[in-house]
C-alpha cells in the first residue's frame, strides 16, 4: 500500500499537479539582516493618522525566505532608546515568502499622531525612526523617520501587518 501511495505522489509531481515553490520555500534559508535591509515608505495621511509600509529588500545574490510579523517600535534620544510601546500587530494572514534577489516584501504600518492624546497621557517625545526587527531575528535595523511618539508605554501609537510582497 506504501509503495502505491509514493508512485501515486510521484505521479502528481510529474503531472505537475503539486506546486514545486511549496517544497521549495522549505529549503531556502531564513532571511537575515545580511540579507534584507530595511527602509519606510510613506503612502497616505488623514484623521490622525499616517499610512505607510516598512519594505524589506533582498540585497544579497541568493533567495532567502522570511514571512510573519517583525517588530517594530519608535526609538529615539539619538541612542535607538525605545520610545513608548511596541507596535501592535493587526492580524493577517502570515505564510512564508521566498525573496529573491532584488525582491521585497512590506509589512503596512499605522501610525497615530501622538497630538491625538492629551499631553498628560501621552507625554510627548520626539522619535529618530524606527527599530525594526525582521521576522525571527535578534537584531534590528534603523530606519530613520523623525515624528514624535508618546514616552507613556500605555499609548499604542503603531501598528503592523504581516510582511507580504507587494502588489
Amino acid at each position: 500500500m506504501k509503495i502505491s501511495l509514493v508512485v501515486a505522489a510521484a505521479g502528481l509531481v510529474v503531472a505537475g499537479l503539486v506546486p514545486v515553490g511549496a517544497a521549495s520555500a522549505q529549503v531556502v534559508a531564513a532571511c537575515t539582516n545580511a540579507e534584507l535591509v530595511a527602509s519606510y515608505r510613506s503612502s497616505d495621511a488623514g484623521m490622525s493618522h499616517e499610512y505607510g509600509r516598512i519594505v524589506l529588500k533582498n540585497v544579497s545574490d541568493h533567495a532567502c525566505r522570511t514571512g510573519g510579523y517583525g517588530g517594530l517600535s519608535y526609538v529615539g534620544g539619538g541612542d535607538g532608546t525605545q520610545v513608548g510601546a511596541a507596535a501592535d500587530r493587526v492580524p493577517g494572514h502570515v505564510r512564508s515568502v521566498v525573496v529573491g534577489p532584488g525582491e521585497k516584501v512590506v509589512s503596512a504600518v499605522s501610525e497615530t499622531d501622538a497630538g491625538a492624546y492629551p499631553r498628560r497621557e501621552c507625554r510627548p517625545e520626539a522619535v529618530d525612526g524606527f527599530r525594526v526587527y525582521l521576522p525571527n531575528e535578534t537584531r534590528s535595523q534603523f530606519v530613520a523617520h523623525p515624528t514624535t511618539g508618546c514616552r507613556n508605554r500605555h499609548v499604542h501609537l503603531i501598528t503592523h501587518k504581516p510582511y507580504r510582497m507587494p502588489r
